[in-house]
């Protein structure tokens, strides 16, 4: 019964000096990350220290941690011959780390190419990230169907992460994680129940920060002629990134417990004291271990009574 993490990021060496060998955005300048979109961010070293993560990690009580590609960078939108060096290094480095730590793999969705993510998720790396951005509209669904083709033949999941912020800096550092991350996250839901459902339907996905709580929109959404408010769909989960008990019990009274997993989006936030949100030990249990087995392997916890 192992307790999972299913969204942090954790910068390799491989993947820093490959930032730092860039002289356009996205890149490093020593350990300022320079964006489109976003205003220069000093990244403290120690939260992409691997030996002091894990040791993190233990104190949580983690078995298993899945870090991604950080996907407002924007490395994926990157022209091919740009993105693969990056996407390399994140692989290269991604795939090294040890226990308790496993990843998630990344493809460039500019330039769509099966072939080299097939290559990728064959080191082993449990499923594909693919920016919110990316799969706001059936147009996104369409370029991208080659790599969730992918994924259902390989019954591996998807998670869906904010992309980058569009334009240039403005305004306080945190408008990018309130507004454009989080409206990404509401188009891909909705996205993924108009155009990515019916097209792959036995893709299971995982949205990171409860979907930037589109899920809430049940009520307008049948008011608005979308149907019934929204069916539980057992192949789509939600990440508690960033969120506590108020957002978390909403979304579990909308989707059901069995729709919710943890994610904490560390280093950029920290794991809930209470694993639960406050809603008691089965739904702590349901976020950490049975949730996540769903969505990572398609099968329920094992059935060990007699």
């Amino acid at each position: 019964m192992t307790s999972v993490d299913v969204h942090q990021h954790l910068w390799t060496p491989a993947l820093v000096a490959a930032l730092r060998a860039r002289r356009e955005p996205p890149f490093l300048d020593g350990w300022t990350l320079y964006l489109h979109g976003e205003p220069p961010y000093e990244i403290p070293p120690a939260d992409h220290d691997i030996a002091r993560r894990a040791e993190l990690a233990a104190a949580d009580g983690l078995g298993r941690v899945l870090v991604s590609l950080s996907a407002p960078i924007g490395v994926e939108w990157l022209p091919a011959a740009e993105a693969r060096p990056l996407l390399d290094a994140y692989h290269e480095g991604s795939a090294a780390l040890p226990e308790p730590f496993h990843a998630w793999a990344a493809a460039c969705v500019r330039d769509i190419d099966a072939i080299a993510t097939a290559k990728d998720l064959d080191r082993g790396f449990a499923g594909l990230q693919l920016p919110a951005n990316a799969l706001a509209d059936a147009a996104g669904y369409a370029r991208c169907a080659p790599l969730l083709d992918l994924l259902e033949e390989r019954d591996l999941p998807l998670f869906v992460h904010p992309g980058p912020a569009p334009g240039e800096p403005e305004g306080p550092g945190w408008w990018p994680a309130m507004v454009p991350y989080v409206q990404q996250m509401h188009a891909a839901w909705f996205a993924f129940r108009a155009f990515g459902r019916p097209r792959h339907p036995q893709l299971r996905v995982c949205f990171a920060l409860l979907a930037g709580l589109a899920p809430l929109h049940g009520e307008r959404f049948a008011a608005r002629g979308g149907g019934s408010e929204i069916d539980v769909d057992p192949g789509v989960f939600v990440d508690t990134s960033s969120y506590g008990p108020r957002a978390v019990d909403a979304m579990a009274r909308a989707l059901g417990t069995g729709a919710v997993v943890q994610g904490s989006d560390r280093p950029y936030a920290e794991p809930p004291l209470h694993p639960g949100f406050g809603l008691g030990g089965a739904a702590a249990y349901a976020f950490r271990i049975a949730n996540p087995r769903r969505l990572l392997t398609g099968r329920n916890e094992p059935n060990t009574s007699k």
